[in-house]
C-alpha cells in the first residue's frame, strides 16, 4: 500500500498526490488518503502521523497473527491492516470518500484499523449456525479473524446480514421455549435447531393456544395424545396462524417466516387418514422439521399400555418367527429394517445392511422392475413381533409415501438424489 511507503510520503504533497493516484481503484482506505491529500485536507503533517502510525500496526498485526520477524508475515499484516481501514472507512462513512478522508485526519491510522478489528470480533461473536448445540465455540475467533481480515466489506455485509438473521431465530426460539419453562441449556443439550423450535412453538400455538404459557415443551408421547384428541373432534386445518401474546416487535418477521411450512403441515397431522406413527418417526421428513423432546419413560409407559390394550382383548402379542430372527439377526434399528423391507419390495436378496454398490444396483434394480410395497408388508404381518407389527408397517408406508417417487425417478440420471435417500433413511456402509 503506499501510504506504508514512508519515501513515496516524504515528498510534496502534489507530487504524494500523483503517485497515489495510480492505485485510485485499490482499496477505500488508499482511494480516501488520495483525496484527502487532493483536497487538502490531509497536511504533510498527517501524512507523517500516518507514515509513523503505519509500520507500529504492521508490526502489532504480525505479533497477532503469527510473528513480527518475518518479511512474508510484515507484507501479509501490511495488507490485513489495509483492509482493516477500509472496513471501518466504508462502515462508518457510508462509502463517502470525502468523509472517510476527514476521518483520517480527525483520528489516528491506528485507531482506524482497531476500529476495523472490533468491527470484526464483534461478527465472529455473532453465532453462525442456528443449531443451539454449536453454541459457545469461540476457540477459533484469532485463525476467523486472521481469514476475515482479508475479506471484502462486500462480503462483511453479507455475512452481518446472515448472522444477524441468524442471532434473531435464535432469540426467537428462546423466547418460545420460555413460555413453556425450557431452558436454552436443554436446547443446546439436544442440539436442537432454532428454526425447527419455532416451528414446534408455533405448531402448539395453533394446536393447544390455551396452553402456550402454561403446558410443557411436547415430546413424542404428548404431541400424539393432543393431535389424536384433536382428530376425534373432525377439527378443520387453520388457515391461518397467529403469532402467540407478547411477541417482542424485534422476533415477529423471524417467527411469521416459518408460519407457512406449519400451515402447510397442519392439514397432514390433523388428517386421520395419515397414520400419526408414520409422521412422527425419529428420522421422517416431518419430525426433522420439529423439535420434540426425548422422554424415554413416557415413551415406556406409551409401549406398556398398548401392551395392556393388547391383553385386555385376550390375544397376547406373537412372538417373532424365525425367519424374522434369521433374517435380522439382531439388527432391528429403523435403518436396518428399511433396508430389508426395500429389499423385500425391490424383490432382491434380503439384507439388513447395503454396501455402496449394493445400493446402486439396488436403485437400478427399482428403476427397471419397480417396487412392490405390499410384498414387504405382508413379511411383517406374517413374521414381525406382534406388538410392533402396526408400527413397522406405519414406518415402511411413510417411507414408500415419502421416498418411492425418488427411488424411481428417472430424472435422477446419476442416483444421486436416491442415493442420499438410502444412506439417510437405509443402512448404507462405504
Amino acid at each position: 500500500m503506499t501510504v506504508l511507503d514512508t519515501t513515496s510520503l516524504d515528498a510534496q504533497p502534489v507530487a504524494v498526490a500523483n503517485a497515489l493516484q495510480l492505485h485510485d481503484a485499490r482499496p477505500f482506505s488508499e482511494k480516501a488518503l488520495v483525496y484527502g491529500v487532493q483536497h487538502g485536507i490531509l497536511d504533510a503533517a498527517r501524512l507523517a502521523a500516518i507514515c509513523a502510525d503505519a509500520p507500529k500496526g504492521m508490526v502489532q498485526i504480525a505479533r497477532y497473527f503469527g510473528s513480527e520477524f518475518l518479511r512474508p508475515e510484515l507484507e501479509k499484516a501490511r495488507d490485513r491492516m489495509v483492509n482493516l481501514i477500509s472496513l471501518y472507512l466504508l462502515d462508518t462513512t457510508g462509502g463517502d470518500v470525502a468523509k472517510a478522508a476527514v476521518s483520517l485526519r480527525d483520528h489516528s491510522f491506528l485507531s482506524r484499523s482497531k476500529g476495523g478489528s472490533d468491527m470484526l470480533k464483534r461478527l465472529i461473536a455473532m453465532p453462525e449456525s442456528s443449531n443451539f448445540g454449536m453454541a459457545g465455540y469461540d476457540d477459533a475467533q484469532t485463525p476467523l479473524l486472521a481469514v476475515w481480515s482479508l475479506r471484502s466489506y462486500t462480503d462483511y455485509q453479507a455475512e452481518l446480514a446472515r448472522r444477524s438473521e441468524i442471532a434473531r431465530a435464535i432469540r426467537a426460539a428462546q423466547w418460545l421455549a420460555e413460555q413453556h419453562d425450557l431452558d436454552t441449556d436443554e436446547l443446546e443439550a439436544a442440539g436442537a435447531d432454532a428454526e425447527a423450535v419455532i416451528r414446534t412453538g408455533l405448531l402448539m400455538q395453533a394446536l393447544a393456544p390455551r396452553a402456550m404459557h402454561l403446558g410443557e415443551w411436547p415430546n413424542t408421547v404428548a404431541l400424539e395424545k393432543l393431535v389424536t384428541a384433536l382428530r376425534k373432534k373432525k377439527l378443520a386445518a387453520p388457515t391461518q396462524l397467529p403469532l402467540p401474546a407478547g411477541v417482542p416487535a424485534e422476533l415477529r418477521a423471524v417467527m411469521q417466516a416459518q408460519c407457512a411450512s406449519v400451515l402447510a403441515d397442519l392439514p397432514k397431522l390433523l388428517d386421520a387418514a395419515n397414520p400419526l406413527r408414520n409422521l412422527l418417526r425419529p428420522t421422517g421428513a416431518f419430525r426433522a422439521r420439529y423439535f420434540l423432546l426425548d422422554d424415554p419413560l413416557a415413551e415406556v409407559d406409551h409401549y406398556h399400555r398398548s401392551l395392556d390394550a393388547i391383553e385386555e382383548g385376550g390375544e397376547p402379542p406373537r412372538p417373532a418367527s424365525k425367519t424374522w430372527t434369521r433374517t435380522t439377526q439382531g439388527n432391528e434399528d429403523e435403518h436396518s429394517l428399511l433396508t430389508l423391507f426395500l429389499c423385500l419390495a425391490a424383490g432382491a436378496p434380503k439384507k439388513t445392511l447395503l454396501t455402496e454398490k449394493a445400493a446402486a444396483s439396488l436403485v437400478r434394480k427399482i428403476r427397471k422392475s419397480g417396487l412392490q410395497p405390499e410384498l414387504a408388508t405382508a413379511f411383517i404381518r406374517s413374521h414381525a413381533p406382534g406388538a410392533y407389527q402396526s408400527d413397522y408397517i406405519g414406518m415402511w408406508n411413510s417411507f414408500v409415501q415419502e421416498s418411492g417417487k425418488t427411488l424411481g425417478s428417472d430424472m435422477d440420471y446419476q442416483m444421486h438424489d436416491a442415493l442420499a435417500v438410502l444412506r439417510r433413511e437405509c443402512h448404507v456402509v462405504g
